[in-house]
């Protein structure tokens, strides 16, 4: 089968595009067949040597997909040929406490997809039965794939955590993200009023056309100083957090009392110097989010299947030109997902 392959770490050009010997299926696993491939900050992080994973070379990245299952394994109890899926970053065990509490997205014996295991940049992946979520049938294969992954961790960020209704205030940060404008749609659909935040013009326009109800620009506006502003110095209720560094600290600034911070990323700074007075002053939560469960992500696919939420798709390639998407999630010159069709 085709397949990108990293023999060694670096930048993009370290992505080849090769023939490789095509997965079986073991106990327990499927092969799907890829249909489309989203493409993430993480598989960036993973090329660069850089992710915290333990990778092991030569590797297949991906962490996100969607396809056909074509074989299955032994001891496989469910899944069979010809099922139309979504393939999740994380295998869950089903076995440990947290898996059997319903926090699968925690599973402390986990395989995570185009990390520990290869991933979905390829014409075929071997995957757990367990990572497959059912697809409906109305729901095309470039959708599930620019879906999974981003408003999965949205909906948990901002539902689960943030009990996000009507009548809250929600700061989205990196507006122009997967998790971005997937928190942006997941957020009006409850209620709320939204406020984003990007570092450049171009990506807040697009906001605004997700819904977003005020924009900021943190690379030249203060960002605590507008969103108190926008917000009559009230700040706001929920942050949905996924830059790090003076934009997390900034955001702390202006959330209101009582309200929430929800973090799933870092990328722009994983150390901060934090007032810790503002969080018991304020009675604020600062949490933490990765991932969402299977369940959750059964029913954000139900709501893309009937058009509810929309994921946007910036750009279609084909796999041979993932070095260009490479590029683009590099530089950060998309808005929305990245799509590879094998």
């Amino acid at each position: 089968m085709r397949a990108v392959v990293i023999n060694e770490y670096g930048d993009v050009d370290k992505l080849n595009f090769q023939e490789i010997e095509t997965p079986t299926a073991g106990p327990g696993e499927a092969i799907v067949k890829i249909k489309g491939a989203g493409v993430n900050h993480l598989d960036h992080d993973i090329r660069e040597g850089i992710s915290g994973f333990p990778i092991s070379l030569p590797h297949v990245p991906g962490i996100e997909g969607a396809g056909e299952v074509v074989e299955v394994g032994k001891n496989v109890k469910i899944s069979k040929v010809g099922d139309r899926v979504g393939i999740s970053l994380l295998a869950p065990c089903n076995c440990c406490n947290m898996c059997r509490s319903g926090k699968d997205n925690l599973c402390y014996n986990g395989h995570f997809l185009g990390a520990s295991m290869w991933g979905t940049y390829a014409e075929y992946v071997k995957c757990y039965e367990s990572q497959l979520v059912p697809l409906p049938e109305n729901l095309d294969y470039d959708k599930a794939a620019a879906s999974h992954l981003c408003f999965g961790t949205a909906w948990h960020m901002a539902v689960h955590y943030g009990d996000v209704k009507a009548g809250m205030t929600v700061l989205v940060n990196a507006a122009g993200s997967g998790v971005g404008t997937s928190a942006i749609q997941i957020t009006k659909l409850h209620g709320a009023t939204v406020i984003a935040s990007a570092g450049s013009n171009d990506k807040l326009e697009k906001a605004r056309h997700l819904g977003a109800d005020t924009v900021i620009n943190y690379n030249s506006d203060d960002l605590a100083e507008a969103v108190m502003e926008a917000t009559g110095g009230m700040g706001v209720d929920l942050v949905i957090e996924s830059v790090g560094g003076k934009v997390l600290v900034k955001s702390l600034e202006c959330t209101a009392k009582g309200g929430m911070i929800v973090t799933c990323g870092a990328h722009a700074g994983e150390e901060i110097k934090m007032d810790v007075i503002q969080l018991f002053r304020k009675n604020i939560r600062f949490q933490g989010s990765v991932l969402s469960t299977r369940l959750e992500m059964e029913h954000v696919f139900k709501l893309v299947a009937e058009n509810k939420l929309n994921p946007t798709i910036h750009t279609k390639l084909p796999l041979e030109d993932v070095r260009k998407a490479g590029e683009l999630t590099r530089d950060r010159n998309f808005f929305g997902k990245i799509i590879l069709e094998p």
